[in-house]
């Protein structure tokens, strides 16, 4: 049975105050063998909720364009046209089948999918299927994976379509027992009639079935009465990803694709100019293959090992790159250069003003994963499989760089281990694309960990440049000045933007300076209030992370604010409620400052600090507590950073219905662990051209021993009936608590990010011609 329903809301009575609100939706049930149904919801049905913001007594802040529609809003009614274009199959052995048009890359939405079926569609989450759906380009704007917004996008009509699943359901069973269908109850899969008649959703799903498509109405639940949403559960995938079932690209099996790897040049996006021992290197074990692409020089073996080994062999001339000769401090130049004038001068006698200017360095997007796909490219057709978080956009560039229509290239979504922005980008998979066809043999092309932290996609380094005025106890003006090397959304989002552009409170804005307008909100009343974005140099491979520009915007701003409150005599705690517009967000710092003991008395060279981040309709807090005394930060761990170490996390979180608590709680510790590499850790080096780091063992992302031993996540309450963005949210929190707490444990406002990015770096580069390192030989000595 597959769900499909044509949806329009039509209001009905006032729901009673803890329910949803009742709101009846007109759908479909399409002509198939067995039942089928859809959903498309109305633009009402989807609009943001606001929550009135309380007037503090303080200096007033206008609304931001992200305080009224955000890059979140955006997505969500981009999607909406093609809603009714996504489907529900239950099938005869009483299963729901959806292909989920978006991208599971660890996120856990293939649970929280199967949740939302399985609550309206009264049937257990064990029997729904969710697999996803292959490019769809009829989608439009309806398979993207990004901004936090799948469950937010997909929550309306996912329950429309089961519910309409379940009145057919019901319909065919008053048919089947000569019952009314008033009469009827369904639970767990199975409908019961009055005098204890029992039928399972297999035994009708065939009778439920439409010969012609069919308009039908369905009421659905209220919050009240859910019994699945809103409870912990275990990742539906959980026992095939222990015991190694799961399936990622590298898994799929393809008659005839062998291992591929490329020998990529030492500098960043540098080209072939000419390969000197192409014969010798053929002529190796295992070696089939060896060709120049566009990205290197490609080759492909028996094994993985047989291809490292011939990559290494290689003798290849290379032409310059994108960032020939760049460094960190180049780089930097050219932001100070580039950054936007600040407007309000401090006024002698009258105003004061805390004026100072961040640096953040670039950071890797490199996942546990990384970049492989498989292709298989024939004449006129070609098959990709890859973990795609924008599939329909991958298949287009992929039939463009093949010559083939866009309808000979078909493009299956894998799950990935892992995005952090990413898997937005079909890099991968495009260059196993050109290998295949270059070869006319499919391949199974796999990234090198090295190439991933070389040629890969990183987080653009940055500056930002605040200046707040003060007098008299308030906040005057804020001022924020953002530059960065290029963001790259060349992965789909231009389009959603062009399509929406009429919508946007930032119409007249440039491309970069929209995303940043429309994802950047301040939660706080700091008078005058303008945030602005410039960005420089396109020569960087670079991608969005979690966050896009909110890790460095929301550090920057908390720092400042803790600046303020110091200078100002109050506590940074009771400054931050003051100044806060919104009460959901007074409400997770207020609990994080319970729960963590805000203000307790610490030892010198200990601290604790605190931040607030609104994003995509949500709210988190988090309080973190470091240890700075050398005792901590001369730890010995071999071949290690160690340096300060985050001892304690409170974080709590209001995404105002939380489908899955326990999935939420992990996307905050993944996001905690991410800010506390930010802050601390993990940056990259660029020095001639190249970053210098090129593995997991010099870029130092948050170690076990830098972990904090206590860590809470507290899900608040239900404040809403829809869900809220949460897969990015607790990122830029994190990141700014641990900077306040670094900055008040040694007494020094921190203004450069990592805190450790120490140059010469606190490691020895390897090389990068071979542009794969030799695999250590000392590994029993290491397990030691």
């Amino acid at each position: 049975m597959t769900a499909q329903d044509r949806a329009v809301p039509q209001d009905r009575e006032a729901a009673p105050p803890r329910g949803i609100g009742r709101r009846r939706f007109l759908g479909y049930v399409l002509a198939a063998p067995t039942l089928t149904v859809a959903a498309q919801v109305g633009a009402d049905a989807l609009a943001p909720a606001r929550a009135e913001a309380a007037v503090p007594a303080v200096v007033p802040s206008l609304p931001g364009p992200a305080d009224l529609y955000d890059l979140n809003d955006m997505l969500t009614h981009a999607a909406l046209p093609t809603a009714n274009l996504i489907t529900i199959r239950i099938d005869p052995d009483g299963t729901a089948h959806f292909a989920l048009p978006r991208a599971e890359v660890g996120q856990g939405i293939t649970t929280s999918t199967a949740m939302i079926i399985a609550e309206e569609l009264d049937l257990p989450v064990e029997k729904v299927r969710v697999s996803l759906a292959d490019a769809r380009p009829e989608l439009l704007f309806n398979q993207l994976t990004g901004g936090s917004n799948t469950t937010i996008s997909t929550f309306t009509p996912i329950r429309v379509a089961a519910a309409v699943a379940r009145g057919r359901l019901l319909r065919a069973a008053a048919l089947e027992l000569g019952e009314l269908v008033g009469t009827l109850t369904a639970k767990a899969g199975v409908v019961t009639s009055a005098a204890g008649v029992r039928l399972t959703y297999g035994e009708l799903a065939v009778k439920a079935a439409a010969l012609t498509d069919t308009q039908v109405s369905v009421t659905l639940k209220d919050r009240a009465d859910f019994r699945v949403i809103g409870t912990g559960r275990g990742r539906v995938d959980a026992l095939d990803a222990v015991t190694g079932r799961k399936k990622f690209a590298m898994d799929v099996q393809v008659p005839g694709a062998l291992p591929t790897m490329v020998c990529r040049p030492p500098t960043i996006n540098g080209t072939v100019r000419a390969v000197a021992n192409l014969a010798e290197v053929r002529a190796m074990p295992g070696v089939t293959d060896v060709v120049t692409v566009s990205t290197g020089v490609a080759v492909r073996a028996r094994t993985f090992g047989q291809c490292i080994d011939a990559v290494r062999a290689l003798k290849v001339t290379w032409g310059p790159g994108t960032a020939e000769g760049a460094s960190d401090a180049t780089v930097l130049q050219k932001l100070r250069r580039a950054e936007l004038p600040l407007v309000v001068p401090p006024l002698d006698l009258l105003t004061k003003a805390v004026d100072v200017r961040f640096t953040f360095a670039f950071a890797s997007n490199g996942a546990l994963e990384t970049n492989c796909a498989v292709a298989d490219v024939r004449p006129g057709s070609a098959e990709i499989w890859a973990s795609l978080k924008s599939p329909i956009v991958a298949q287009e560039k992929i039939a463009l760089r093949l010559g083939l229509p866009v309808g000979a290239v078909t493009v299956h979504v894998t799950e990935g281990g892992g995005s952090f922005g990413r898997k937005l980008f079909h890099d991968a998979a495009g260059e196993a694309a050109e290998i295949s066809k270059a070869l006319g043999k499919p391949v199974r092309l796999m990234w090198h960990r090295t190439d991933d932290f070389r040629q890969g996609r990183t987080h653009p380094m940055a500056t930002s440049r605040v200046r707040a005025t003060y007098a008299l106890g308030e906040v005057l003006t804020y001022e924020q000045r953002h530059t960065s090397v290029a963001t790259d959304f060349g992965h789909g989002i231009g389009e959603i933007i062009t399509s929406e552009v009429a919508r946007l409170p930032v119409a007249n804005l440039a491309f970069s300076e929209t995303m940043f307008q429309l994802t950047q909100a301040s939660p706080y009343h700091l008078g005058v209030t303008t945030q602005l974005l410039n960005e420089v140099d396109t020569g960087f491979n670079t991608g969005s992370m979690r966050n896009i520009y909110s890790p460095n915007v929301r550090c920057a701003q908390e720092l400042v604010l803790d600046e303020l409150a110091e200078r100002m005599g109050q506590d940074a705690l009771a400054f931050r409620r003051r100044l806060l517009k919104d009460q959901r967000a007074r409400a997770v710092l207020d609990k994080v400052a319970e729960v963590g003991g805000w203000g307790r008395t610490m030892a010198p060279g200990t601290a604790q600090g605190i931040a607030v981040h609104p994003e995509y309709h949500a709210f988190v807090a988090v309080l973190a507590e470091i240890d700075c005394r050398p005792a901590t930060t001369g730890r010995t761990v071999r071949d290690a950073y160690t340096g300060p170490r985050v001892t304690k996390v409170v974080c709590a979180v209001d995404v105002g219905l939380a489908v899955n608590p326990r999935g939420l709680e992990a996307q905050m510790m993944g996001g905690i662990i991410d800010g506390i590499a930010l802050t601390l850790t993990s940056g990259l080096h660029l020095k001639d051209g190249h970053f210098q780091e090129s593995s997991w063992d010099n870029y130092y992302y948050t170690r076990q021993w830098n972990t904090p031993p206590e860590l809470e996540i507290i899900v608040m309450p239900p404040t809403g009936d829809k869900p809220g963005g949460a897969g990015e949210l607790a990122v830029g929190a994190a990141a700014a608590a641990v900077a306040c707490a670094y900055g008040r444990a040694t007494g020094t406002m921190p203004t450069s990010f990592p805190v450790n990015h120490a140059e010469p770096p606190a490691f020895t580069p390897l090389p990068t011609v071979p542009p794969i390192p030799a695999a250590p030989v000392d590994g029993r000595a290491r397990a030691l």
